[in-house]
């Protein structure tokens, strides 16, 4: 399929009809209700001739290739490049979104480029990319893109990636997560005051997801939590945040606290301090997280991955740059034979840092 040709809206199937020619759609828990001609607020799940059809299909706001551990994920393929695209939009309403931009632009403008799933997966699979990230705004609401782009990938031995809030009903949940060989999914906060005064949602729905992850799939996921200032720092809910992951979804699900930067509509907060980072990774480990990391900030202790069983130090990280590695080839420590949780090669990634903007209409059949 071309991209000249390529169909942009196309119907869905989680929605039901209401009264009034109102429709209700069922992908996630806002369940907006929407009338004829109008948009979700994810701008891009519509009721058109009563039914929801996503009018985004095959759009992006661009295409590029990227260190996974900028997803991040860090016990996932460490080193290798990632075709990362997205859309526009997002089902929540963050007011300290780090990618505004794409997530609430509801400009058509925005989505330039264009690529039928088959003409994604090739793409990857020519540029050397060991998998494909559904990225920069939230996948679960273009859905079915991104369940058509993973079938694809799929067929040519390339793995996908979710990088999502995790807000979403629990039928396109089982659905979407089927498809998906990996996700790092956004742990906002650990208060429902959070969830509903900064983000424009509830908090039940994400540890629902996260639970069904660890105990209903094959998935290999990661946690990531913004460490605002004054909103989701304190040690109080850092202690309940890495409590409850250990004991509901193991020792061995990495946790990223990454830095804040005012943004968006939040500029009243200053920046996250590096100690806050540490806190919150010292926190962690304490209670039980074997693999706890800080981001946004340089930090090459926070960054690497230590053995928890002997503390020695398995991948050294400096930003994106991976430069001791004593990982054997089947993924134990070279000095305690202790088994790292994760996928890894027999060696460490070369990507580095890089990051290379790409054009899909280079690679239509």
């Amino acid at each position: 399929m071309k991209t000249s040709t390529l169909q942009t809206k196309i119907p869905t199937r989680y929605w039901h009809q209401l009264e009034e020619g109102r429709i209700q759609c069922d992908l996630c828990p806002r369940a907006c209700q929407i009338k004829e001609g109008q948009q979700g607020l994810c701008f891009v799940r519509a009721n058109q001739n009563q039914k929801i059809v996503l009018t985004t299909y095959g759009r992006s706001s661009g295409f590029c290739v990227d260190p996974i551990e900028k997803k991040p994920l860090n016990h996932f393929l460490p080193g290798t490049p990632i075709l990362s695209f997205g859309t526009a939009g997002c089902n929540l309403a963050c007011q300290f979104c780090q990618n505004w931009d794409i997530s609430k632009s509801r400009e058509m403008d925005t989505l330039a480029d264009q690529a039928a799933p088959d003409t994604l997966a090739r793409a990857a699979q020519k540029l050397g990319c060991r998998s494909v990230a559904y990225t920069y705004n939230d996948p679960i609401i273009f859905h079915e893109y991104a369940i058509d782009v993973a079938k694809e990938c799929r067929k040519l031995g390339i793995k996908s990636v979710a990088v999502t809030a995790g807000y979403v009903n629990d039928e396109p949940r089982r659905e979407f997560f089927s498809y998906m060989d990996a996700a790092n999914v956004d742990l906002k906060a650990f208060t429902e005051r959070f969830y509903h005064k900064l983000a424009g949602g509830h908090l039940q729905p994400v540890l629902e997801t996260l639970r069904y992850l660890k105990h209903e799939t094959q998935v290999w996921f990661e946690l990531t939590t913004l460490l605002i200032p004054g909103e989701n720092d304190s040690e109080k809910e850092l202690e309940e945040m890495t409590q409850w992951v250990v004991e509901n979804l193991g020792h061995e699900v990495p946790m990223h606290f990454t830095a804040f930067h005012p943004t968006w509509k939040m500029l009243d907060k200053p920046p996250t301090p590096p100690h806050t980072l540490s806190m919150a990774r010292h926190i962690a480990l304490k209670n039980g997280v074997r693999y706890a990391y800080t981001g946004n900030v340089h930090d090459q202790v926070g960054e690497s991955t230590y053995c928890h069983h002997c503390n020695h130090k398995l991948i050294e990280r400096d930003w994106y740059i991976l430069s001791d590695w004593h990982l054997t080839p089947d993924g134990k420590c070279n000095q305690c034979g202790t088994t790292c949780a994760g996928l890894f090669d027999a060696e460490a990634g070369t990507w580095g840092a890089k990051r290379l903007p790409v054009k899909l209409q280079n690679f239509v059949a």
